[in-house]
């Protein structure tokens, strides 16, 4: 039986070595993070015997309590703690989406005309500009249970030329509590959208010349 040449057996050793190196490295594991945007529910068919309302709305850039910035979902456990769960993120910025998805529910509403988006173009009028600011907006465990939670101020402002702006309704806003697995993300964020859309029909109730038409 003849045998190897030094130099061949050490180079057959050293591929052997390689392979069973390849073996022993674990494949990469899946990315456990989801992703998730807010979304505004299909509107309801228009009543062709009413017209498209008239009323020009400005929706300003929506503000965030400090704590729902962080750009994942937050669940709250009691009162006082916050749970950040970093597999659990917003697909764009919360306040983006807020202000996406209630602009296009604004829109939608058979008393409003146009919805303007911060900066507003300056050859278009506007009869109310809108400003909101978002106090919660999450998941809430209890020792009772779970809910989701949505709460936020509504400035509506008359814009005026050349003067200050007049406030002529200021609301608190907090959608009825809706019950919650304490798990599910995407029902959490369904739930946020249904608050969203509420809170459109707030906004254009609160406007003095919407609310009369």
């Amino acid at each position: 039986m003849k045998t190897l040449p030094a130099l061949s057996w050490f180079a057959a050793l050293g591929l052997s070595l390689a392979v069973a190196g390849c073996n022993l490295i674990p494949p990469p594991a899946p990315d456990p993070t989801r992703y998730y945007v807010l979304t505004s529910p299909a509107p309801e068919p228009a009543v062709t015997s009413v017209a498209q309302g008239s009323v020009r709305i400005g929706l300003r850039a929506v503000e965030l309590a400090p704590y729902l910035r962080k750009g994942v979902l937050v669940v709250r456990h009691g009162e006082n703690e916050l749970v950040f769960d970093d597999f659990a993120r917003w697909g764009e910025p919360l306040e983006a989406g807020i202000g996406r998805a209630l602009r296009a529910q604004l829109q939608a509403d058979a008393r409003v005309g146009r919805v303007f988006a911060s900066p507003f173009p300056l050859d278009e009028g506007r009869d109310y500009d809108v400003l909101v600011s978002v106090s919660h907006c999450e998941g809430v465990r209890t020792a009772h249970g779970a809910a989701v939670r949505f709460s936020a101020e509504v400035q509506i402002v008359r814009p005026a030329d050349g003067g200050e702006s007049v406030v002529v309704a200021r609301r608190v806003f907090t959608a009825p509590e809706v019950p919650w697995d304490g798990r599910n993300h995407a029902a959490l964020v369904r739930a946020l959208s249904d608050a969203v859309s509420v809170l459109s029909r707030e906004v254009v109730a609160a406007m003095p010349a919407a609310s009369s038409r």
